[in-house]
């Protein structure tokens, strides 16, 4: 944990603490543009890295969404982790617009693994994929790959991912942690143990009283808290103070 994070100012919803951050492009194989930002620590070197693939975009999910966003104001300066964010074909937020258009999770194909080789050839360390919801169907049809230290996955709905998906993870070996609201409106604890079986290594970690969008600050904290804990074993706790300088978002940043 970065040695001035205890004490000082509450980091609420809105708080952006340091970081270098920087936006990206990602050229894809079949030859798209797609936009997105890389959070580093402000001084140190990362010591992991997060590549995040975002909810469903038709319905809203994009590079922005929430946790993602939330991810890459603060885990920079409270875990030194890098944050590699970015909009899948056709998807758009205030970066701006991928190149391409939504090909529900086939296409989709080309932008993890160009993710993926971007945080390879910047020599980002230890690298997990963190998927969310329609992110979390991207992480299991197309990133078992031995370049990635495991996989976390945000509300799995498990719509498109298929059981050889499942069984190529299996084969993998790498960590798989899933975190299912008790109460999420597609794929709720019990039914995701029991499909998560196949994957002899899987993590089901049932989140009590918490939803598909994990909405409220209450949900943020446990899921970032979590990511960290796999992602770095041992590391203490988020401090939920910051000592340094922290900037506001805006509200209109707060819409998702």
């Amino acid at each position: 944990m970065s040695s001035d994070s205890a004490g000082g100012t509450e980091i609420r919803a809105l708080s952006i603490l340091p970081a270098r951050r920087t936006d990206i492009e990602l050229h894809t194989a079949d030859g798209l543009t797609l936009v997105g930002e890389l959070a580093l620590p402000a001084v140190r070197p990362p010591v992991a890295t997060l590549v995040t693939l975002h909810p469903l975009p038709t319905h809203g999910g994009f590079m922005d969404s929430h946790i993602l966003r939330k991810a890459a104001w603060r885990l920079p300066a409270l875990a030194d982790l890098a944050v590699l964010r970015f909009n899948t074909r056709g998807t758009s937020s205030a970066r701006g617009r991928s190149e391409g258009t939504f090909d529900g999770g086939r296409g989709e194909h080309f932008d993890v693994v160009a993710a993926m080789e971007y945080a390879e050839f910047h020599d980002l360390p230890r690298r997990w994929l963190v998927g969310w919801s329609f992110g979390t169907e991207l992480a299991l049809m197309h990133g078992a790959d031995p370049s990635v230290e495991g996989a976390i996955l945000l509300s799995p709905p498990l719509h498109q991912a298929s059981d050889a998906d499942l069984a190529a993870w299996d084969e993998l070996g790498k960590p798989l942690v899933v975190l299912v609201p008790e109460l999420d409106d597609y794929l709720r604890p019990d039914e995701a143990r029991a499909r998560f079986a196949a994957v002899r290594q899987a993590e089901v970690i049932g989140v009590e009283g918490a939803k598909h969008l994990w909405v409220g600050e209450a949900a943020v904290r446990r899921v970032l808290d979590e990511i960290v804990q796999h992602v770095l074993p041992g590391h203490p706790p988020l401090p939920t103070t910051w000592a340094g300088p922290v900037d506001i978002a805006g509200e209109d940043d707060e819409t998702r």
